[in-house]
């Protein structure tokens, strides 16, 4: 069986922007049959993602993402049908979740890299467990638990930059949920500013483009910032950081305003801004999701239970088509998507 897969055609250079042109599409064959412990699936959604960057470097900076490999296939989180299983957990018709998904229509995978996807957890939106009832949902949710140290009824104020994407969009919304009492949200455009404020519950939004955001943080933080869920680094970071709180707290889940740049994560603040930091005792920790995984059950739960109550809006960027995987990436890492940017490969769960 032919298939499509979706291959690196080059890399960016650490200090080069990723374009579609450095991923091509191909087609290759299928195995007519699997082995044992494996399946065959369709794939129906594919997640993008900023991390995703590093792994477009020939050395990613970590050790617990491995680089891709040009000319090979590219992977990331996929969600998909099997329709035929070797493998004893598995069978035909089970949606199935991995981190380590290929960017291909069709795929015959290892059935331990899977785990089953229950629709119900999301109302059947099984795109949403690649993004708010997923990775980026538990990484919102653990890193404020983790480290924002929000106290229901203190009155604390809650800085999100990047805070129309997947992780940001979340993250206000939970800070809310867990007790904040102002949560303001720093984007790139009026439209988003508007969907925090009118959609997602945000008190107040600031357009990073127009005006000084140093000036409208002190406007809309009179009572400075206590906890600053940090997506972005740079220029905003240092403005909302001389903004903070005596012994406040900064949840450091990205930095994509600096992930093309070959600098090291996360990047050294400047010495002006890094005295500011100890001088008022600010936390800023390094911030890992995959080191809390005894936390992932009780979290996917709880926020499925804050989606089904309507206390969690979930914004999702889809784009079709596995030949756009190269745009949708582009898109995302400029700013492009509103919440979590997922392609959908096929909706057809027929078997």
């Amino acid at each position: 069986m032919i298939v499509q897969r979706v291959v690196l055609n080059s890399r960016p250079g650490k200090n080069g922007n990723p374009v579609a042109e450095n991923f091509r599409v191909e087609e290759v064959n299928l195995p007519d049959n699997i082995n044992e412990g494996q399946v065959q699936v369709r794939t129906l959604y594919l997640s993008v993602d900023p991390y995703m960057r590093c792994r477009m470097n020939e050395d990613t900076g970590t050790d617990y993402i491995t680089p891709w490999q040009l000319s090979q296939v590219v992977d990331g989180g996929g969600i998909g049908i099997i329709e035929e299983s070797k493998h004893a957990n598995f069978t035909k018709g089970d949606f199935v979740i991995s981190f380590y998904w290929p960017w291909q229509t069709k795929v015959i995978l290892d059935g331990n890299i899977l785990e089953k996807a229950d629709p119900q957890l999301v109302d059947g939106h099984l795109s949403y467990l690649l993004g708010a009832v997923g990775m980026p949902g538990l990484t919102s949710l653990i890193g404020i638990q983790e480290k924002g140290h929000v106290i229901a009824g203190s009155n604390q104020t809650m800085v999100v930059s990047g805070a129309a994407g997947a992780c940001g969009s979340l993250a206000g919304q939970i800070g809310h949920l867990m007790g904040c009492s102002r949560v303001v949200g720093i984007c790139g455009t009026h439209e988003k500013c508007l969907l925090l404020t009118s959609e997602l519950g945000f008190d107040a939004a600031i357009n990073y483009k127009k005006g000084n955001v140093a000036e409208q943080l002190r406007e809309l933080c009179p009572a400075g910032v206590d906890v600053y869920f940090d997506n972005v680094g740079g220029d905003i970071s240092d403005a909302v950081i001389s903004q903070m709180n005596q012994n406040s707290h900064i949840i450091l889940c990205g930095q994509i305003s600096q992930y093309n740049k070959d600098v090291p994560y996360p990047p050294p603040l400047s010495l002006a801004v890094e005295a500011i930091r100890k001088e008022r005792n600010i936390t800023r920790e390094r911030f890992l999701v995959l080191n809390y995984k005894d936390k992932f059950e009780s979290g996917i739960l709880q926020l499925s239970q804050w989606f089904k109550e309507g206390k969690l809006k979930i914004k999702e960027t889809m784009i079709n088509g596995l030949e756009n995987m190269g745009a949708a990436f582009q898109s995302m890492m400029t700013g492009g998507n509103i919440g979590k940017q997922i392609v959908c490969i096929s909706e057809d769960t027929s078997l």
